[in-house]
């Protein structure tokens, strides 16, 4: 089995979550969310685009799309 971007999650209740971000995390959401914007798109805060990164992420992890093909 190839080795996934991320390690193994076990509980998927949703959750609350609250997270520090490195500055210059921050700053780059800040400015996605600005590029968003100029392309035609509405501003959107940093918070608010966490979520669909990471979901976009997780569908392009190739080893991830696979993995879960064959447990379903």
């Amino acid at each position: 089995m190839a080795k996934l971007k991320l390690a193994e999650l076990q509980d998927d209740t949703p959750v609350k979550v609250t997270v520090e971000l490195p500055g210059a995390v921050h700053r780059d959401l800040v400015a996605y969310g600005e590029a968003l914007a100029a392309q035609g798109g509405r501003a959107m805060e940093p918070a608010r685009l966490i979520v669909p990164m990471l979901a976009r992420f997780m569908s392009t992890d190739r080893a991830f799309t696979r993995a879960k093909r064959s447990s379903s």
